[in-house]
């Protein structure tokens, strides 16, 4: 019985570490520290904006619109985009910005590579000492260059992510929850900017990198971004988040949709983890404990729940104690069973749709896992429908 309570409540704590404890930590530790980023206009270094595009028709023109109004300097600003074999509108679309803007540089790709590896060799031609790597429903404000350039005044930052605003909240899908789980995790990302300089990844849509820092990721790597951030990290530079850096994104909505996403995504992530598990040490480090209670613990979070669900199933034959927690585990799955169940009769309960989308997106990471340890082969792959 020891065993199996020790298995428990060690299951539960790192969950409520991960979940709870980190963040709170967080809030408290950076409650008196900001950030204080100051315009230079005299010395405003040159940016290249890198973007890998497949069949990007009914949102590249706004992209590529939002960038050249911004308010930073066009003559700075080289934009080069690839299109990864895209069979709608795209190409001529890009294509006739390109002859229209002399600072639009087009590469059209006849077979298909995937995201990353268009990326890698859209640097390759790329100048700028900054690069912005950006997806094509992501959108600029006036500002967003400026912002998110300002911080590479400071030598020892090398990465620096955006914030991104999700836009188009339905009540019927999952759009609210993950939005609030964006929002939340833009702010864990900031505060752990703001301690240690060990931002835990950008998101992919918009974030900016020292250009000698890049490092191409890996044809079969699924997700570059972190990738790519913990290259700039292990290299002893800081990766931070600067909010006023504000980008705007259509949020996903379609729980079949999104689950696929995080599948991909939770691949990616055991890739990653695989690659970088030696920056978990040491673990007293600022980056070893971001790493560790922010990534690590949320991927497991899986075992940790069927850990904690089989000790107590065990457990419950001998304590009554025990006996009521099963229970009320099996209750919050019953909850999302009435979460799908009302949903078939169009009725929307926000709370029972948070208990469906945590459990859903942690069903996601087991399966990643399992993929990961499978081997992954191509990192091409569809992009999540726009506007959903």
């Amino acid at each position: 019985m020891i065993i199996f309570e020790i298995i428990f409540w060690l299951s539960v704590f790192l969950i409520f570490h991960t979940y709870v404890l980190y963040p709170v930590l967080l809030k408290i530790l950076a409650s008196r520290k900001k950030f204080n980023f100051q315009s230079n206009t005299e010395e405003l270094p040159s940016v290249s904006i890198l973007m890998s595009c497949f069949n990007e028709e009914t949102v590249i023109a706004q992209k590529i619109e939002s960038i050249i109004h911004s308010n930073y300097p066009q003559e700075k600003i080289q934009i080069i985009i690839g299109s990864d074999n895209s069979s709608d509108n795209t190409n001529y679309i890009i294509a006739s910005y390109s002859e229209k803007y002399s600072n639009i540089i087009f590469k059209p790709f006849y077979i298909r590579q995937g995201k990353s590896n268009i990326i890698n060799q859209l640097y390759d031609i790329s100048t700028g000492e900054i690069l912005i790597l950006t997806d094509a429903n992501v959108f600029f404000d006036k500002n967003t260059i400026n912002e998110i350039v300002k911080p590479f005044q400071n030598p020892e930052i090398g990465l620096v992510d955006s914030n991104m605003i999700n836009t188009g909240i339905k009540l019927e899908g999952i759009s609210f929850q993950e939005k609030s789980y964006i929002s939340r995790e833009v702010i864990i990302k900031h505060r752990e900017g703001l301690l240690w300089g060990t931002m835990m990844g950008p998101f992919g849509g918009c974030f900016a990198i020292r250009r000698k820092l890049y490092s191409p990721v890996p044809k079969n790597f699924l997700v570059d971004d972190f990738y790519i951030c913990m290259k700039v990290l292990e290299m002893k530079y800081k990766a931070i988040n600067n909010l006023e850096a504000k980008v705007f994104e259509d949020v996903s909505n379609n729980l079949s949709i999104e689950f696929k996403r995080k599948i991909r995504i939770a691949t990616g992530d055991f890739q990653n983890l695989n690659r970088f598990k030696k920056l978990l040490f040491p673990p007293w480090k600022g980056l070893a404990f971001s790493f560790f209670s922010h990534k690590v613990l949320r991927w497991i979070t899986p075992i940790f729940m069927l850990l904690a669900w089989i000790s107590a199933f065990i457990m419950s034959f001998s304590s009554d104690f025990y006996l009521i927690l099963f229970i009320a585990y099996n209750f919050i799955y019953f909850l999302a069973l009435a979460d799908f169940l009302l949903k078939k009769l169009n009725i929307h309960n926000i709370i029972l749709r948070f208990i469906t989308h945590f459990l859903t997106m942690n069903l996601a990471l087991l399966i990643g896992m399992f993929k990961s340890i499978k081997g992954v082969e191509s990192n091409v792959w569809k992009p999540t429908k726009r506007n959903q």
